[in-house]
């Protein structure tokens, strides 16, 4: 049985959405391409897309169910959405980290960074939520300065700012 979930990311993509889908299902090891859909001769007045071109390329990872959209050059991503990666070594940062940034990726601060197609993602250990929430506010500000000071996140310094 499928599990359907009520909400599910859809990306808009100018014509790379098929391409965004292989590629990210392509970095993930529990990730697989879904359906294609083409674009219909119908509504060429409104999409002005050829017939035959990529419509939508969906994807799921992790049991997410996400939709590549082709729409146009109109919109772009911004750094107002993210995708965040709970990982649980420095060698699964480490992975994620190059697979996203390469091909023209770019590096962001505080374990952030955008993919090739512009598309921003968090990358950090799982538990960060939990060390960045601690009621104890001095173990807390020691993670977040610790941080505040990297790109990509080094888990062996998170925990030692953690522990004190």
């Amino acid at each position: 049985m499928t599990t359907v979930h009520r909400i599910s990311p859809c990306l808009w993509f100018d014509n790379q959405a098929e391409d965004a889908a292989k590629f990210y299902v392509s970095i993930f090891k529990n990730a697989k391409l879904g359906s294609v859909s083409h674009y219909p001769s119908e509504g060429q007045e409104v999409h002005g897309r050829g017939e035959g071109k990529v419509l939508v390329a969906e994807f799921e990872i992790d049991g997410q169910k996400f939709m590549a959209l082709n729409g146009g050059p109109q919109f772009k991503f911004t750094e107002a959405v993210s995708f965040f990666i709970n990982c649980d070594s420095q060698a699964e940062i480490d992975s994620y980290w190059s697979k996203l940034t390469a091909d023209g990726g770019e590096e962001g601060p505080c374990g952030w960074l955008k993919d090739k197609f512009g598309l921003s993602w968090q990358v950090g250990p799982a538990n960060i939520s939990q060390w960045l929430t601690d009621p104890d506010k001095t173990r807390s500000a020691r993670v977040f300065k610790a941080v505040m000071q990297m790109k990509k996140l080094d888990l062996g310094v998170l925990e030692k700012a953690y522990a004190g």
